[in-house]
C-alpha cells in the first residue's frame, strides 16, 4: 500500500473523531471536561496536517502526526483510567465544571468517549508507523 493510503486512513480517522467530538458537544450538548479539551487540542490539528499530507504527498508530516497522536493516546489512557479505576480520579482532581470521571456514554460497559479517542489516536499512530520512507514517491 502506498504511503498516501496510510496518510488518507489517518486523515479519515482524525476527521471522524473530530466530527464525533463536535457531535457530542454541539448536538448532544455534552460539556467537555478538561481532559477532553486536551484530547481535542491534539486531535483537531491532525485533521489539518493529515489533509496537507494527503493532498501534498509529503512524507515529513508523518513525524508531526505521530507526535500529536502518541501524546493524545497518553492523555486518552489517563482519562480512561480516571473513569474506570476507582480512586484514580482523586490523584489529580479536575478543576473544570465537569468532572473528568463523568461518563456521558458507556456502551457495553467499557466504551466511553476517552476510549473512542484513544482508539482513534492508536489507529492513527499505527497508520503512521506503516509509512515507509523508501515507499515514498514524489
Amino acid at each position: 500500500m502506498k504511503n498516501t493510503k496510510y496518510f488518507y486512513i489517518s486523515w479519515v480517522i482524525a476527521l471522524v473523531a473530530t466530527l464525533g467530538s463536535l457531535y457530542f458537544s454541539q448536538i448532544r450538548h455534552f460539556i467537555p471536561c478538561e481532559m477532553c479539551w486536551y484530547q481535542r487540542i491534539l486531535m483537531y490539528p491532525i485533521v489539518i496536517i493529515g489533509g496537507f499530507a494527503v493532498f501534498n504527498h509529503t512524507y515529513h508530516y508523518k513525524y508531526l502526526i505521530m507526535t500529536f497522536s502518541i501524546i493524545g493516546f497518553c492523555f486518552s489512557c489517563y482519562h480512561y483510567m480516571e473513569q474506570k479505576i476507582p480512586g484514580f480520579a482523586e490523584i489529580k482532581p479536575c478543576v473544570g465544571g465537569v468532572p473528568c470521571s463523568a461518563q456521558y456514554i458507556n456502551y457495553l460497559g467499557f466504551i466511553t468517549i476517552p476510549f473512542l479517542a484513544g482508539t482513534a489516536f492508536l489507529l492513527i499512530t499505527i497508520a503512521m508507523l506503516c509509512v515507509k520512507k523508501e515507499n515514498y514517491t514524489n
